[in-house]
């Protein structure tokens, strides 16, 4: 959560134990917030609570062993932390950013320009009063996204119905939130398909 990006072989993770076994050395007050698969030539996104983000590529991060501590991937405030690690696929993918107070937005990745490892980062939605924090920045690769709030309410809605809009802007409504209520997850499901559910009932003609 403090900013801090490593990257391990696979077959490091070859033999576990029943009571598992360390993949990285975290300091006091730390947590991991992310672990991702890459191909060795992917892109990395980290996204901060504060809004801000950073891309590079996972070249600029050397192979370590599984109790290294790693190394610095975005430079952030001491009161700030990480909530997003994302392995990008393509120039063309889109992250779709929420923020606690119900608002959020679709934005390319192409509007993030590459940077070198252990920058601030940008701007990725803007943290304003009305906005509040981010809580969830997820590649928009589903159907629908399903929110869901401290209170235990779910809305889903359709990923496309999200504004797509560039990177330092604040975003729309995605829901509307009772009075102490935040948004605290987001996650993209895929729809379901009405013509793969099955009926109960005999279809004519039928000797059932």
């Amino acid at each position: 959560a403090n900013g801090t990006v490593k990257r391990t072989p696979l077959s490091s993770f070859s033999r576990p134990r029943a009571n598992g076994i360390i993949a990285i050395d975290l300091r006091e007050e730390d947590s991991l917030i992310g672990v991702q698969l890459t191909k060795g030539d992917n892109d990395l996104m980290m996204f901060a609570a504060s809004g801000k983000g950073i891309r590079f590529g996972e070249e600029n991060v050397r192979a370590m062993g599984r109790t290294a501590a790693g190394v610095r991937g975005i430079r952030i405030k001491p009161e700030d932390s990480v909530i997003t690690l994302l392995a990008l696929d393509s120039d063309e993918d889109i992250i779709l950013f929420a923020t606690e107070n119900g608002y959020g937005k679709r934005t390319k990745v192409s509007d993030f320009s590459r940077q070198g490892r252990g920058g601030q980062g940008v701007i990725s939605i803007q943290t304003s009063e009305r906005n509040g924090q981010v809580i969830g920045a997820i590649k928009a690769s589903g159907d629908d996204v399903m929110l869901i709030t401290n209170a235990g309410t779910l809305v889903r809605t359709p990923v496309e119905d999200i504004s797509l809009v560039s990177r330092n802007t604040q975003g729309v409504t995605l829901i509307r939130l009772g009075k102490d209520e935040k948004l605290v997850q987001i996650e993209t499901v895929a729809t379901e398909d009405s013509d793969d559910e099955t009926s109960d009932e005999p279809e004519e003609g039928s000797d059932d």
